[in-house]
Formats: structure tokens, sequence, C-alpha cells
């Protein structure tokens, strides 16, 4: 069984079935760019992957490192959260105590505080 190709060319336009036509050489040389293009493209990439492969691996390892690093650090800061917190509570309910102790004694260091600041911001 023979298949027959129908193009809207007329024979005469140099399109013929047999495929010697100036179209049909035009096609073949471009699909044959094509095929170079693509084989180059894939050489590239078969070139490029060990590199690629080196470089996913080596961050890999540096983010590892870091996260190794930093672990200690996360856990230290985990375990002593709570008292960091409550430091600045326990700084201003000692100076509320002071005050309320010795209440002469610290509007004294205040005015001197005060009069130290003004001198050295002038």
């Amino acid at each position: 069984m023979e298949t027959t190709v129908r193009t809207p060319f007329p024979p005469t336009s140099g399109n013929s079935p047999r495929g010697d036509g100036p179209l049909h050489k035009g096609a073949t040389s471009v699909h044959a760019a094509v095929d170079r293009v693509a084989g180059a493209v894939d050489e590239a990439a078969r070139k490029a992957r060990p590199v690629i492969d080196r470089a996913a691996e080596f961050a890999h390892h540096a983010v590892d490192r870091a996260a190794d690093v930093a672990m200690p650090t996360a856990e230290w800061l985990g375990e002593q959260g709570e008292s960091l917190m409550a430091a600045p509570k326990k700084l201003v309910d000692g100076t509320c105590k002071y005050v309320a102790a010795n209440p002469l004694k610290s509007v004294a260091l205040a005015l001197v505080a005060g009069l130290l600041i003004g001198r050295i911001v002038r």
C-alpha cells in the first residue's frame, strides 16, 4: 500500500513528492543544523553535570558545617532564653526597690547624672 502525499503546491513549484526540490533541500539543511545544535547542547549538559554535582555537594557540606556550628548557640539560647527574658524585669524591680528604700539618695544620683549628661552634651 503506497501513500501519496498531497500538498497545496503543484508539482511544478519545485516541491515534488520525490523530495528533491529546493524546499526539501532547505528543510533538510535546517533539520541538520538543528540536530547539530541539539547534539552540542546535549554534550555541554553532559560535561556540565559533574561540575554541577560537585557544586551541589560542596553547598550541602557548607550548610551542614554552618548548622553544626550554630547548633550549640541555639541550644544555649533555648536553655537560657527564659532567664535572658527575665533579666530586664529583674533590673527594673531592683531599681524600684532601691528607690523605695533610698528616696533622697536616688534623687541626688539622678541630679548628678543629669548634670553630667548636660555638660557632656553641650
